[in-house]
């Protein structure tokens, strides 16, 4: 029987493939406690997952992150069962092949991969200030330094859609940005926010039909596996050179600066309202 001798505890956000697969993985090696939220299980072919999770080294907790109800559920249910957790790692995201509306009526790429990580962050605070690392780890993209405008109020389908230079660039400069703005808040209570291109990856979603056709050959063959972006956000956490480093985007793992800057305010100002207004309302209700 596995005594539970942890080293340290991390909960990632669509842990169940491509980069949060193999950064589960790699966290498992090194002996820490992992919580996961995916919204599908785990593969069935991985031995060493499969054993975690039967052995509890491994949780994990199901939920559509674009749908508040089920979002509410489960971090209610985290927050029950958890005692603390040294880093967060908002790793969900989505890529798709044309613009949808998520259950709360906004656009489902800014839903998913720009509001849900924010909520979650706040709403996982308390377990972060029991944690040791105090560390939050968002994914974003390079993608976001090709972005050509952008307005912080933009959260309803755009026409016409664009694939992956569309909504999934403009949601994970939307994440860079609050995640800078939002830097000195959560700094105030010892925790460290950083966001985090893992770069290009042969993973389940640049393989998918949300990746510009004339990209998917080049990702079969040039892209490297998603072991390599999982170091990249490994590294962000726990690399001591990062150790100061709240509020700077990272892309080979340097500091760059984050486009659009100036709408970092209205921007954060927009999701603490959703958080507020929305999903701690319905919470008080």
């Amino acid at each position: 029987m596995l005594i539970n001798n942890w080293t340290k505890t991390a909960l990632i956000t669509g842990a169940n493939s491509g980069i949060g697969l193999e950064l589960t993985k790699r966290l498992l090696g090194e002996r820490w406690r992992i919580i996961a939220i995916n919204r599908s299980p785990f593969p069935d072919h991985e031995a060493g997952v499969q054993r975690a999770l039967g052995q509890g080294q491994l949780t994990l907790y199901r939920a559509d992150l674009g749908d508040f109800h089920q979002l509410r559920q489960v971090l209610r249910l985290v927050k029950s069962e958890v005692k603390g957790i040294d880093v967060l790692f908002n790793n969900a995201g989505i890529s798709l092949s044309e613009s949808s509306v998520s259950k709360q009526g906004r656009e489902i790429h800014y839903e998913v991969n720009s509001v849900v990580p924010y909520i979650v962050a706040m709403e996982l605070k308390p377990l972060l200030m029991e944690g040791t690392m105090k560390t939050i780890i968002n994914t974003s993209s390079n993608a976001s330094l090709m972005v050509k405008q952008f307005d912080p109020g933009t959260l309803k389908p755009s026409q016409p859609f664009r694939k992956l230079l569309g909504p999934y660039a403009s949601s994970k400069l939307a994440l860079s940005l609050w995640s800078e703005q939002a830097a000195p808040l959560f700094q105030a209570a010892g925790i460290r926010v950083t966001s985090v291109c893992p770069g290009p990856n042969k993973t389940p979603m640049t393989k998918s039909n949300g990746m510009p056709a004339v990209m998917l050959p080049l990702v079969n063959l040039f892209f490297p596996k998603p072991d390599k972006g999982a170091s990249r956000l490994y590294e962000a956490a726990c690399d001591p050179r990062y150790i100061n480093s709240s509020g700077v985007f990272l892309i080979k793992g340097k500091p760059v600066p984050t486009p659009f800057a100036q709408h970092g305010p209205g921007l954060l100002a927009l999701v603490e309202a959703i958080y507020q207004q929305e999903f701690r309302t319905r919470i008080a209700t």
